[in-house]
């Protein structure tokens, strides 16, 4: 394997990792997961809007947080399950900031029910926020990044879209849809800049892409009692729950400009649960 010391090179690859200018929106950006995606663009250099739905104290404490830190923030609220809302906050996002280059769909919900017992409620609540969510916020914005020629959508699946999981039916389908979402946005976002001209082979580009994290330790996954989540522990075979900084790390690599090359993929975070 070869090495380089060449500063120049090093300088070339840490500026490809860099998001300074660059403006991320991340839904669901206020805890968990999202809020270590946040955390993580906003140390890179990127001005974060983050989305959030009820907590106004804690997203705002979240915020405080970000702005302590240096970052540029602003917080959006309503309901990803909305196309209206969607759209709105898009928006919002676009005339407060005047620009959005990186939208991650994070935001996501369960109600859990065997099938059986599931109600028509259930199904079309988490369908609703975790897939038609994702749907219309890249709908909303994509017409602004084919005009700017480049932009980066990432969305958050689940180990569990790829597995399935007894219980969950309706998360397992929305997380699923969005691997078919992620990869008809890819070809059609490549597709579309070709036919208006702005395929540069130079450029940032205008990527689609997924993160399917596994179990990951936070308040959703850490709610479950002991014994079940020893017994998930045991299913991974590095024999731990992931962190989500552990995925904030990848969403950060899939929004960089070095990462122009990689689109409609789906990158597993999941500690080899699922191979």
């Amino acid at each position: 394997m070869s090495t380089t010391t060449d500063p120049e090179a090093h300088a070339s690859w840490a500026q490809g990792e860099e998001l300074d200018g660059r403006v991320a929106f991340v839904t669901g950006g206020t805890r968990g997961i999202g809020a270590a995606i946040g955390r993580r663009l906003a140390a890179a250099g990127a001005t974060v809007a983050a989305g959030y739905s009820r907590n106004r104290e804690s997203a705002e404490a979240y915020a405080a947080e970000l702005t302590k830190n240096g970052a540029t923030t602003s917080l959006h609220q309503g309901n990803v399950g909305s196309a209206d809302d969607c759209r709105r906050s898009i928006q919002e996002v676009l005339d407060q900031h005047g620009r959005l280059d990186i939208l991650v769909n994070n935001a996501g919900i369960t109600i859990d029910r065997t099938v059986l017992k599931m109600t028509d409620d259930d199904w079309h609540k988490v369908l609703a926020v975790n897939l038609s969510g994702a749907f219309f916020m890249s709908q909303a914005i994509l017409p602004h990044m084919l005009d700017r020629g480049c932009g980066r959508i990432i969305n958050i699946s689940s180990v569990i879209g790829e597995m399935g999981n007894i219980g969950q039916a309706n998360y397992a389908a929305s997380k699923s849809g969005l691997f078919g979402l992620t990869k008809t946005l890819a070809r059609e976002a490549a597709f579309q800049l070709q036919r208006n001209g702005k395929l540069d082979p130079e450029g940032v580009g205008l990527t689609v892409n997924t993160v399917a994290p596994g179990y990951i330790s936070t308040e959703m996954v850490e709610a479950v009692p002991e014994k079940v989540l020893e017994r998930i522990k045991g299913q991974i075979p590095l024999g731990r729950l992931g962190r989500p900084e552990e995925v904030a790390r990848v969403v950060h690599f899939l929004a960089a400009d070095a990462s122009s090359y990689i689109t409609g993929q789906v990158l597993d975070v999941n500690g080899g649960m699922d191979m």
